[in-house]
């Protein structure tokens, strides 16, 4: 059995990535267990002495002048989490309500919140047994906080919503009992606690940009092997350009090309076939290390929000301050996620590019038109290219910003709101495009490899050798048109579980990223 420690201070990304994929499980260490006691005596404290503190003592939003006497506590909590599940659409999938749920337990660790130890060792306890609740992709205004999709998280806690319980959907309340875990009856605070943050949006960006470095690691890859089909120029790549415009992206992605494409006998110098390539050949390392960027910086923020306390209010104990403020809106990663959005479009905006020069005559350096030697009776890669070119399209419309939008709720009390979660679920949405824009590009560029052989040399570069036998393991060379898409599918699967990269780095060592 694998663990994460929660401490609500040093949990990484490749923590949650590990519980959300990999099932490890969860325990909550005891410096952070004290944190969480310390702050839910305090907010015991403050409903003793009949304070005023919204959303302990008072309503929600523009109810908040509405007060609430101590006997009302449990009812306004569990009238909160049932009130607001209000999601819509499809359900997150369950590495996603996975991240969530460590995410929101991580967050209610610090010991800002007020809540008990008791009501997070019921999240713990389902997520270590299996228990993943049934929340809705879409409803979430991103501020204050992920209210809907988190009351969802909340519902089969006090044994009300669905949940998952061995791959089958069931009531929240026999998921638990299935499970062997007992329902909590919530108390002061707890309910805002456990939804007032911004743990669906990160679960989501935080999955979709770890996923998209280890695409942008294949798009290296991908775009090596179309340059030799094309027997591209590799002048463009020296060190000595990159070392002069000095961003990080750019110098480690001309350093990974030269790397993948080493010892090939198929590449070309400058003035040998021709003067110079195509930019989406010859701006390779611009343009994928502009991504990368974007990526890392995306990465980043996450990496903040992680160990975030996103509720509201905060639990001041050394101040033995209630404060209400707005650490639970979602700007600080919705801009970044928009940004994701816009880095993953343009990895798939140029390996259309690429594509597009593999299968136009005029462009491939002398292959047959679309990749068939049987043109006419045969349309080979032709319709491959037009459904490349739809994905990417569908990126563009995609890649609008979520953030930029904001609309009015709660009687005009929360007057600006993130779309945060939006953001997220978009970037996700075009990683997806992108994972088959990449993959028909390896498919379509083991093609050229194979039409091209004649040209010149045989010997591919030492990385390209190894990711073309990796494609040839799973789809034969294309000589008679057939049923394409589930040769796409088969190349897909591939890049989704980063065989790919993997074993290329096996030979060649780690591609690097920044």
């Amino acid at each position: 059995m694998k663990w994460v420690i929660i401490n609500g201070e040093t949990t990484t990304i490749e923590d949650i990535v590990n519980v959300a994929r990999h099932g490890y499980q969860v325990k909550i260490s005891e410096d952070a267990i004290k944190k969480i006691q310390r702050a839910r005596d305090f907010v015991d404290k403050l409903v003793d002495q009949g304070k005023v503190v919204y959303g302990i003592t008072t309503g929600f939003g523009e109810f908040s002048k509405v007060s609430i006497s101590k006997e009302q506590a449990e009812d306004l909590q569990r009238n909160l989490i049932i009130s607001h599940s209000c999601g819509v659409g499809n359900h997150f999938p369950e590495e996603v309500v996975r991240a969530i749920m460590v995410l929101r337990v991580n967050a209610l660790a610090k010991g800002f919140s007020g809540i008990r130890l008791e009501t997070i060792n019921g999240l713990v306890e389902m997520l270590n047994k299996g228990v993943y609740p049934a929340i809705p992709e879409k409803g979430s205004l991103g501020a204050s906080g992920d209210l809907a999709p988190l009351s969802h998280m909340v519902l089969p806690l006090i044994g009300e919503g669905e949940a998952y319980y061995q791959g089958k959907l069931m009531g929240g309340a026999e998921a638990m009992k299935e499970a062997g875990i007992t329902p909590v009856r919530l108390t002061s605070k707890e309910g805002l606690a456990l939804i007032n943050g911004t743990q669906v949006m990160t679960a989501v960006g935080l999955l979709t940009a770890y996923d998209a470095m280890q695409f942008a690691k294949l798009c290296d890859i991908s775009a090596s092997m179309t340059i030799e089909a094309l027997n591209g120029i590799t002048d463009a790549f020296m060190p000595e350009l990159h070392e002069i415009r000095p961003h990080a992206g750019q110098i480690c992605t001309a350093e990974n090309l030269l790397r993948i494409l080493a010892g090939s006998e198929r590449t070309s110098h400058q003035g040998e076939l021709r003067v110079q390539d195509a930019y989406a050949l010859r701006c390779l390392p611009q343009i994928h290390g502009a991504s990368k960027d974007a990526i890392q910086f995306v990465l980043d923020k996450v990496a903040i929000e992680v160990n975030a306390v996103t509720d509201n209010p905060i639990i001041l104990v050394d101040k033995e301050m209630a404060v209400s403020g707005g650490n639970f809106h979602g700007q600080p990663v919705a801009l970044a996620f928009d940004f994701l959005g816009i880095a993953i479009a343009e990895l798939a905006n140029i390996s259309e590019r690429r594509i597009e020069r593999l299968v136009n005559p005029a462009l491939s350096n002398g292959l047959p038109a679309f990749l068939t030697e049987k043109g006419g009776l045969h349309s080979g890669f032709m319709i491959a290219q037009y459904a490349a070119a739809a994905l990417v399209s569908e990126n563009k419309v995609l890649a609008h910003p979520a953030s930029v939008d904001s609309i009015p709720s709660s009687g005009n009390q929360e007057d600006h709101v993130s779309m945060g979660t939006i953001a997220a679920r978009k970037a996700k949405e075009m990683l997806f495009n992108l994972s088959r824009v990449i993959a028909i590009e390896l498919f379509a560029a083991a093609q050229g490899l194979d039409l091209n052989s004649r040209e010149r040399g045989y010997q591919m570069g030492q990385g390209t050798e190894i990711a073309y036998k990796k494609v040839r393991s799973v789809v034969p060379v294309v000589k008679d048109d057939r049923v394409m898409y589930t040769e796409f599918e088969k190349v897909a699967r591939l890049v989704q579980d980063h065989s790919i990269v993997k074993e290329v780095e096996k030979v060649i060592g780690e591609l690097k990223l920044n």
